[in-house]
């Protein structure tokens, strides 16, 4: 196993998994094909229903083989076939904790139907009772805190909806867009998955690997990974994309890396611009107290530190 960690593997993820003999993943996370017809550059994407509901089933099961007892599973799936990803987590043994709906912010246009603008991703563990959820890690401020100044609000803030609208789809016009694949995940999302469903140094598995969105976030937080892809093109320009993280260190003089990474996180699901959470106090001290939950140190954080760290990242 040792010879596989961080390292993306190119081959098909049921023969590779299927070698291994003991569980190693702490997380897995899969955006597999959605047997939609999109030409990848080793698969075309479209074939015979229940072939690709066969296909379904062995690499869903070669991923629970691999899946330690406490571990978390979570797959991202079009509409055409996630009621049969949800039959076969049951046969599997899977236990599904949420049914979530990524909300693009908006879709692809149609014309003679009403335009897509979802993904599912089924969030499912090993063992029902025994699992990581960090909830610190992804509590946002409630509108009881930023609005209604209502003294029931819970100063940890709230848990986020089932329904995630905060990340759009990474488009061609983006700064994040790779390039040269053609279905990216935005890295926010990824992050919000890992910090919630697994701890620094735990291993997270992509057996879809794709434009390396999975393995990429588990690096800059800190996780081991294991990622897994058929094509070798792929392969070579998701590690290229690993190796330029090597270069990005913070030059804030008061935050490093890892709190510069996640007040960008932060930053990315409350959705307030930071011009208007540093013009009102009220919004800057709940943003620097929510900021101090999901790092979890016992270290203190100064209004007049996070003003200087907003700064550097709206110059």
């Amino acid at each position: 196993m040792q010879k596989l960690l961080n390292r993306i593997i190119c081959g098909d993820c049921i023969e590779v998994l299927g070698k291994l003999r003991e569980p190693f993943a702490d997380l897995i996370f899969a955006d597999p094909p959605f047997n939609i017809g999109y030409k990848y550059d080793k698969y075309y994407d479209k074939v015979k229903k229940n072939n690709y509901i066969a296909w379904t089933k062995d690499w869903m099961a070669a991923c629970k083989k691999v899946l330690k007892p406490h571990g978390s599973f979570y797959i991202a799936i079009g509409d055409e076939y996630a009621a049969n990803v949800k039959i076969i987590a049951d046969e599997l043994g899977l236990f599904m904790r949420n049914w979530l709906i990524w909300h693009y912010t908006f879709g692809q246009q149609t014309k003679n139907k009403f335009a897509r603008a979802h993904t599912h991703i089924f969030y499912f563990v090993n063992d029902k009772n025994n699992f990581t959820f960090n909830d610190c890690a992804v509590r946002i401020p409630s509108d009881r805190q930023l609005i209604y100044n209502d003294r029931r609000a819970n100063p940890a803030g709230k848990m986020p909806d089932d329904v995630w609208d905060e990340y759009s789809r990474v488009c061609g016009t983006f700064k994040e867009r790779t390039g040269w694949h053609p279905c990216q995940m935005p890295e926010n999302l990824l992050k919000r998955i890992i910090a919630a469903s697994s701890n620094v140094g735990d291993c997270v598995l992509d057996p879809f690997c794709g434009s390396g969105t999975t393995v990429a976030v588990a690096k800059q937080s800190g996780r081991n990974y294991v990622g897994i892809e058929i094509s070798e093109k792929y392969v070579e320009q998701a590690n290229k994309r690993l190796a330029q993280l090597k270069n990005r260190q913070s030059e804030n003089p008061f935050f490093n890396t890892t709190e510069i990474n996640e007040l960008k996180r932060l930053l990315s699901d409350i959705k307030i611009p930071i011009k208007e959470i540093t013009a009102d106090k009220k919004n800057l001290q709940l943003l620097t107290n929510q900021f101090a939950v999901r790092m979890n140190n016992r270290k203190r954080y100064s209004s007049e530190k996070m003003i200087a760290a907003l700064k550097d990242l709206a110059d």
